[in-house]
C-alpha cells in the first residue's frame, strides 16, 4: 500500500487535529493531587466527557423543540432517539467509573471539596427543559452569569413537553386550556383529561402512529433518566458509603431522594388505565 494520493498537511491546512482542536482538548485535564494519583484521571475524564454529552443531548432537545413549532414531530422523535442513545452511553460510563476503587478514590477525594455533580448546569438545564424546574437551584449557579443565565432562560420557556402539547393542540386534539396557559415556571402535574387523550392514543395506535411512537419515546427518555439516577445512587455509595457529598449534599442520601422525579407524569398515569375502555377522541 502507498500513500501517494494522502494529503500531507502543512502549517494552513485544516486537519483533524486542527478542527477538533485536539492539543486543546487534551489541555484540560489537570489533575489537584500530589504527587498525581493514577486514578484522578479517570475521574477528570468522565466527567468532562458527561459534560460534552450533556451538550449534545441539550443541542437535540432544543432542536426537538423547534421542529414541533414547525409542526413537525418526526424529527423530534429522531432526535429523542439520538438522546436515549446517548443516555445509554451515560449509564455504561458508570461502569468505567467503578473500575475505580473506594480506596483509590479517596487518595484525591479531599482535593474536589467543596466542588460537586449538583453544580453541573447542563444537567440542570436538561432537568428545567423537560420540566423539572426549582428555583432553589438557581441560587447555586449564582456566583457564574453565564450558568446563571442559561438557567434562568430554562426556567423561563416552555419545556419539552408544553411545546409537544401546544402541537397537539393545533393538530386539533382537546388539550386542556388551563395545560396550554399553565405557569411554565412551575412543574406539570398529571391531568386527568391529558391522561384520557394519551390513553386514547396508546389503545388505538394505528389511528395515531406517529404520535404512540412519540409518546413512547418521551417515555424511554424519562425512563433512561431515572435508571441514570438510580446507578448514579449505587455508584455513590460504592465509592463513599452514606458519608456526605463533597459540596454540602447528604450524599447517596440525597440522590435516593431524587429517584421519584418523572418529566411526563401524564404518560406514565396512562400505564393504569390502558384497557379499562376510553372514548376515542379526534384530531389527525
Amino acid at each position: 500500500m502507498t500513500y501517494d494520493n494522502f494529503v500531507q498537511p502543512n502549517p494552513e491546512t485544516l486537519t483533524y487535529g486542527r478542527y477538533l482542536h485536539v492539543h486543546e482538548l487534551l489541555g484540560l485535564q489537570q489533575e489537584l493531587s500530589q504527587p498525581k494519583e493514577h486514578d484522578e484521571l479517570l475521574f477528570i475524564v468522565i466527567h468532562q466527557v458527561y459534560e460534552l454529552w450533556f451538550k449534545q443531548i441539550l443541542h437535540e432537545v432544543k432542536h426537538c423543540q423547534e421542529t414541533l413549532t414547525q409542526d413537525d414531530i418526526l424529527p423530534m422523535t429522531k432526535a429523542l432517539h439520538r438522546v436515549t442513545t446517548i443516555q445509554k452511553v451515560l449509564l455504561q460510563q458508570v461502569d468505567i467509573l467503578e473500575t475505580m476503587t473506594p480506596t483509590e478514590f479517596n487518595r484525591f477525594r479531599k482535593n474536589l471539596n467543596p466542588a460537586s455533580g449538583f453544580q453541573s448546569y447542563q444537567f440542570r438545564e436538561f432537568e428545567f427543559r423537560l420540566g423539572m424546574k426549582n428555583p432553589a437551584h438557581l441560587r447555586f449557579f449564582s456566583h457564574d452569569p453565564a450558568a446563571s443565565a442559561k438557567l434562568q432562560a430554562a426556567m423561563q420557556e416552555p419545556t419539552l413537553y408544553d411545546h409537544f402539547l401546544r402541537y397537539l393542540q393545533r393538530q386539533g386534539f382537546p388539550v386542556p386550556k388551563d395545560v396550554l396557559e399553565r405557569d411554565v415556571t412551575q412543574i406539570h402535574n398529571s391531568h386527568p383529561e391529558l391522561v384520557k387523550l394519551f390513553t386514547d392514543i396508546y389503545e388505538n395506535p394505528a389511528q395515531n402512529y406517529h404520535l404512540y411512537l412519540a409518546l413512547e419515546a418521551l417515555v424511554d427518555l424519562d425512563e433512561l433518566l431515572i435508571l441514570w439516577r438510580y446507578r448514579h445512587v449505587q455508584m455513590v455509595r460504592r465509592m463513599i458509603g452514606d458519608l456526605a457529598g463533597t459540596g454540602g449534599s447528604l450524599g447517596a442520601r440525597y440522590l435516593q431522594s431524587t429517584l421519584n422525579k418523572s418529566a411526563f407524569p401524564d404518560i406514565w398515569e396512562v400505564r393504569n388505565h390502558l384497557g379499562q375502555g376510553t372514548t376515542p377522541y379526534g384530531g389527525r
